[in-house]
């Protein structure tokens, strides 16, 4: 008897194994019921060895997910331990209001805005270049592509981001600067804050048109339909219906984005120049925060010795612009978020 009590016939009792809550215990699905070619074995007996199973498999992801913690908190532990030893010997306030940072200089001074000023200026310039082209990527390839230029141009546009940022930074020395922004800037100079942003923008292009598509095409089509009954155009409903939806997921990519050019390092270590300079010129070579890492990292550092530890001290501050960051996407992200039944 098959389920539903009609009659198996005999050339579909392969199809069926013994019933859930059988003598035995076992069951095994119909095929037509998961779709599949082959019977899924459920065992639904009560044997020690199967409680013992459940135990060791729960033990071992707890494990996985004790080990992400314990690398956090190692991470946070070391930048917080060598941060500490450097503020005993350099004033906080000098290092978080100084306007001067010459490291690694002979006289050196630890005022860290020079290398602030030069992260923020560099991710607004990213941005500038990544919120405009990402979001129109997203309109596009979730209201206007059709589904085959959009299996087509989202891979190739994800593509972008598993390109090394080394070859980025070549690409900004080597093509931005002198083919584009010379002729447009004559006075730049072979680095600067502006090739490096436009360079890091076009990294972080990826991100805000993939989570933005996501979240666009996340939206349901009951809400795209109501707008064409009322008589909306495509762009009418793009723009004041799918993209006010999904705000949520839009911002959050944003601040991802964001957060994904404040801590770029090759593109600006190569681009941008090693000055550590207070200007709003983004004509100017400027050093970030992950710039003067690589750049200290790159020479001989004496362990122990001011220099050596203002690389904790930079690397906490950035830990928590990056962790500010984050929080303020997560709070976006609750705040405008829609729900559909």
């Amino acid at each position: 008897m098959g389920p539903s009590g009609d009659t198996i016939p005999a050339n579909r009792e392969h199809e069926f194994g013994e019933i859930p809550g059988s003598a035995t215990g076992r069951g095994i699905a119909p095929i037509t019921a998961l779709g599949g070619r082959a019977p899924v074995n459920l065992d639904l007996s009560g044997h020690k060895s199967r409680g013992m199973q459940e135990r060791i498999v729960g033990v071992l992801l707890w494990i996985c997910g004790a080990l992400s913690l314990l690398t956090t908190a190692g991470i946070i532990f070391v930048l917080f331990q060598q941060a500490f030893v450097f503020f005993q010997q350099i004033p906080i306030t000098d290092f978080l209001f100084g306007t001067t940072w010459t490291a690694l200089f002979k006289t050196p001074l630890y005022g860290v805005l020079p290398l602030v000023s030069g992260t923020l200026m560099i991710t607004l310039i990213a941005m500038l270049v990544a919120i405009p082209l990402g979001l129109m990527s997203a309109i596009y390839l979730s209201e206007y592509a059709p589904n085959r230029a959009r299996e087509i141009l989202k891979p190739a546009l994800e593509l972008l981001a598993g390109i090394p940022t080394i070859v980025y930074g070549f690409f900004a020395v080597t093509f931005i600067r002198p083919d584009i922004l010379v002729k447009i800037f004559p006075g730049i100079g072979p680095f600067s804050a502006l090739s490096a942003g436009v360079a890091v923008g076009i990294l972080t292009i990826p991100l805000v048109a993939s989570l933005s598509e996501d979240s666009m095409r996340a939206v349901p089509r009951a809400l795209r339909e109501g707008g064409y009954a009322l008589g909306a155009t495509k762009l009418e409903v793009s723009w004041q219906i799918v993209v006010p939806a999904a705000i949520s997921g839009i911002i959050a990519s944003f601040i991802l984005a964001m957060s994904r050019a404040v801590g770029e390092t090759m593109i600006v270590a190569l681009a941008a120049g090693s000055k550590a300079q207070l200007t709003g010129n983004p004509l100017e070579p400027m050093q970030t925060m992950t710039g003067f890492i690589v750049q200290a990292f790159s020479g001989d550092m004496v362990v122990g010795t001011p220099p050596y530890l203002s690389l904790f001290a930079v690397g906490l501050l950035l830990f928590f612009i990056t962790l500010a960051l984050n929080l303020i996407s997560q709070k976006v992200v609750g705040r405008f978020r829609e729900a559909y039944e």
